[in-house]
């Protein structure tokens, strides 16, 4: 589809000629996606290539530019620090233009007293974090780290991150947004709305809390958000933090009201246990299973030798079979970070004698070696910044997530065992990274208080190599596949395939889930919404009456 040059011009005219561009160079740069190659024809690195690239500076640039797209029908997909190949157009031959908000990287302010903050999408996690630390306060970090949006976890995307037990979601922790819609108009929601502030996500005023983001967020399918207010929590350690040690392993002190530990379990059903009894006792400030990305056989080798400034990550090799190492990989097998924080000496020694009493009772331990100071501080450094998410590709270049599905604690480990046989499985093709069956990560609650969460298993493959990726694919296949066996719906892995299909594959499969309530009210969504289909279907809908044309098919 041939767009009319007068298009181009018209949206130049609203942000300047040095932020709209064309050339094939620059395009080519953003639709440049990870996780591409699992998807595209021929195994390719690249996404769909956009139009053109725009920066808009402001609101109303991001809605002048809307209103040309509506006019000239040219697709809209916004994009601020990104994460994952969906931050891309997604059909070849359908125009779309690449809204980069990188301009809009304002804090705009930081509210001390009632505790929250307002930001543009171009913020990220570690720039706020920064400052109002220096208040006493804190954000929660999404599990993708410190250099993502805030916008985007709190507005667009999922918000769960080692701090969600203690400070909640970033949708919970959304209290306003400014959202310009597909077709141009722009809505402020709740009390924002009214004219008071924005303090209240739900009212008084609107509150469409529940039609912009949902669980997992329009993904950039259904308009732009502009800004945001976030909430903010308590924070009871150092005003700045202070990194200490040679790179990569920096470590961070750890202040006297503060315990950093590794926990570990005997078996999967002590770990159930454990994480209830946390929940019931109401302790911790982290709670996170993050190490163990690295895969349970080779994680203790892994980490034990990036805090080593002796060594590399070509020793992690030989470090793995050493017994003392195999030893401490045994202990922390089945295990999880949490960094206790305590508002006086008083209750962090109270939380700390609850922890004993509750490892009692489970037969759960402390991992000694990775409690040990020179482990235990890169533990705050990793868990409190969370500014080593490079370490997601660090065996070949790549990863995909599988599994992941919510739910209690026995509810995930009722299917773990199943992921981790697959896995094993599927690691003996030696196509993928042999790291042991078990390489699942993930938030000890992604909502406030405890309760709910999913683990995501971390597939390494080399993005380099047709056989490593055709393995990777088939991983994704046998984990839907494995997962339906065992009666829990397909994981992430599923999301990412489907990025791959058309819409009417697309459109068949989504005419087949039992609740179609849901996508009924989101299709009127969309009309009311999004009536010239500028959003892609990242959020997710399907034309009336689909199902019934797919079974006259």
């Amino acid at each position: 589809m041939e767009i009319s040059r007068d298009a181009y011009r018209a949206i130049e005219d609203i942000v300047g000629p040095e932020f709209i561009t064309d050339d094939p160079a620059f395009l080519d740069s953003y639709a440049f996606e990870w996780l591409a190659e699992l998807v595209r024809p021929n195994r390719s690195h690249y996404m769909p290539r956009p139009w053109a690239v725009v920066m808009p500076a402001s609101t109303a640039e991001v809605q002048g530019v809307t209103r040309v797209c509506n006019k000239y029908g040219i697709k809209i997909k916004p994009i601020s620090t990104g994460w994952y190949h969906w931050a891309a157009p997604m059909k070849d031959n359908d125009p779309t233009i690449q809204l980069d908000l990188r301009r809009m990287n304002r804090i705009l302010d930081i509210d001390e007293k009632n505790r929250f903050a307002i930001v543009e999408p171009y913020v990220i996690c570690a720039q706020l974090q920064a400052e109002v630390m220096k208040l006493g306060l804190n954000i929660n970090i999404i599990g993708a780290g410190s250099s993502t949006s805030i916008v985007a976890s709190a507005c667009a995307y999922f918000g769960g991150g080692p701090n969600s037990y203690s400070m909640g979601n970033n949708s919970d922790n959304l209290l306003g947004q400014e959202w310009v819609t597909p077709a141009g108009e722009i809505i402020r929601t709740g009390s924002l709305s009214s004219g008071c502030g924005w303090f209240c996500s739900e009212g008084p005023g609107p509150s469409v809390r529940g039609i912009t983001r949902g669980v997992l967020g329009s993904r950039g399918g259904l308009g732009t958000y502009t800004k945001c207010a976030i909430k903010l929590n308590h924070w009871p350690g150092q005003k700045v933090l202070e990194p200490k040690g040679p790179p990569p392993g920096y470590r961070l002190e750890i202040p006297e009201n503060f315990r950093v530990y590794t926990i570990g379990a005997p078996d999967w059903d002590a770990w159930v246990n454990c994480y209830h009894a946390i929940y019931d006792n109401g302790i911790g400030y982290v709670f996170h299973r993050q190490f163990n990305l690295a895969g349970a056989d080779l994680a203790a080798a892994l980490w034990l030798t990036y805090i080593d400034p002796k060594k590399t990550l070509n020793d992690v090799e030989t470090a793995s079979k050493d017994p003392a190492i195999q030893k401490v990989a045994e202990e922390g097998r089945i295990s999880f970070q949490l960094i206790l924080a305590g508002n006086s000496m008083e209750s962090i020694k109270l939380q700390d004698k609850v922890l004993d009493a509750i490892l009692a009772q489970t037969g759960c331990y402390k991992v000694a070696r990775f409690c040990e100071p020179d482990m235990a501080e890169f533990t705050n450094m990793y868990m409190q910044r969370l500014g080593h998410k490079h370490c997601n590709f660090i065996w070949v270049g790549g990863y995909m997530g599988s599994w992941m599905q919510a739910g209690t604690p026995d509810y995930v480990r009722n299917y773990i065992p199943t992921a981790i046989k697959g896995f094993e499985r599927d690691q003996k093709s030696h196509l993928l990274v042999e790291c042991g069956g078990d390489a699942t990560m993930g938030c000890g609650s992604t909502i406030g208080g405890g309760g709910y969460f999913g683990l995501e298993q971390f597939v390494s493959y080399d993005p380099n190599d047709n056989d490593s990726i055709d393995a990777c694919i088939k991983h994704m296949e046998d984990a839907i596949k494995d997962a339906i066996s065992v009666g829990v719906p397909a994981g992430k892995e599923a999301l990412y395939l489907q990025i791959g299909w058309s819409d009417e594959r697309i459109w068949d499969a989504l005419s087949k889930i039992p609740q179609q309530f849901i996508l009924n009210f989101q299709t009127k969504i969309k009309d009311a919404f999004d009536p010239n289909y500028l959003g892609d279907r990242n959020y997710q809908w399907i034309p009336p009456g689909w199902g019934q044309k797919a079974d006259a098919k």
